[in-house]
């Protein structure tokens, strides 16, 4: 198993050097080794637990980790390694990705923080 991504499941890796590339690669690594919710869980429990040795116990915003953590699934499935899926995906290393499924207030919403929510549906 990767070494970092035993870091981050550990609980080794600080908040303050974890940026958000280094959350879609775990979101990556995560998804090679589980199936989505499995990895989903991982991801979502670590990243809370990291936050909240951080001091910021509520700083995991449920929506975002889940909708890029989807996305990462969708697209991974043909890459066998992290640097190959980087290159060919990009605007996953923005953090303003989901604006393309998000409008600003919808993703900013108490809701979207504590519970996933859906794209706003098209009209």
């Amino acid at each position: 198993m990767d070494k970092t991504l035993d870091a981050f499941l550990a609980g080794g890796i600080a908040a303050g050097a974890f940026h958000h590339a280094d959350h879609v690669r775990m979101g990556f690594e995560l998804l090679r080794r589980h199936t989505f919710d499995e990895a989903a869980s991982a991801f979502c429990v670590t990243l809370r637990s990291m936050a909240a040795r951080a001091g910021k116990p509520s700083a995991l915003h449920t929506t975002i980790s889940f909708a890029f953590l989807a996305a990462i699934a969708e697209r991974s499935a043909s890459f066998g390694d992290f640097e190959s899926f980087a290159a060919a995906n990009p605007d996953l290393l923005e953090k303003s990705a989901l604006a393309r499924w998000y409008p600003p207030d919808r993703l900013a919403s108490n809701l979207a923080r504590q519970t996933f929510i859906l794209p706003e549906p098209a009209r």
